[in-house]
């Protein structure tokens, strides 16, 4: 088995010597560097070449909101976690938005940390839809009609059928419930998700579910994604 290479970002040095000590000792996970700040962010990831960065929010020269947006532009691009102590930071929000692949407070505990490492590591992003939904309507206020006229627009380039995968991965439904309820195999599911993606120039499932969010494509469901 490969181990998941993982970088720490974060100013706070016991933060930072607590993670590595939580998540190096998993078999699957090796911790090729830690960074005390974003503006170091970019180098170390050339030199050790991470699958995932844990990334702190708040930070005094370069925050991990202008790292993450630095390092999702590059080309073959680490995944990124934000790590935050509050679950409803506008800036965590952004992040998302930058290409995040979700978010996990600094008191979640080390199981939850490790497990959030290896699902985005597999591709999967790590909000459940509360939390997701909660975080995209706390910038629901300002500029909301713009966004839904711009985000429709953009979802018009979608076919029906991927038009609905995207509003049911924006429900937080995983492939196997989208294949169950769309009556597809979860192949098909998968192709269609990798076509959204493209067509939309996206980086991972949460931007899909941010886009369908502002469309206004998600109200009426509850938070269970039913």
């Amino acid at each position: 088995m490969t181990a998941i290479r993982l970088l720490i970002v974060d100013d706070d040095p016991l933060v930072r010597a607590g993670l590595s000590l939580m998540l190096g000792g998993a078999d699957d996970v090796e911790i090729v560097g830690e960074a005390a700040d974003g503006d170091e962010v970019e180098a170390l990831v050339d030199r050790t070449r991470p699958d995932v960065v844990l990334m702190d929010i708040r930070m005094p020269v370069v925050d991990g909101l202008t790292a993450t947006e630095r390092l999702r532009g590059r080309a073959e691009a680490p995944q990124i976690i934000v790590l935050t102590t509050f679950h409803a930071d506008e800036q965590v929000l952004r992040a998302l938005r930058a290409g995040a692949a979700g978010f996990v407070l600094k008191d979640t505990p080390p199981a939850e940390i490790l497990g959030a490492v290896r699902r985005v590591a597999a591709g999967d992003p790590v909000l459940s839809p509360a939390v997701t939904r909660r975080l995209m309507d706390q910038a629901a206020a300002g500029a909301a009609d713009t966004r839904r006229t711009r985000a429709r627009a953009r979802l018009d380039t979608l076919n029906d059928r991927e038009r609905e995968v995207a509003v049911a991965v924006g429900r937080g439904l995983a492939n196997a419930a989208i294949a169950a309820e769309l009556f597809m195999s979860v192949a098909t599911v998968k192709t269609h998700v990798s076509r959204v993606l493209a067509k939309l120039d996206l980086d991972n499932r949460v931007q899909i579910a941010l886009l369908a969010h502002d469309a206004g494509l998600l109200e009426g469901y509850q938070e269970d994604g039913r």
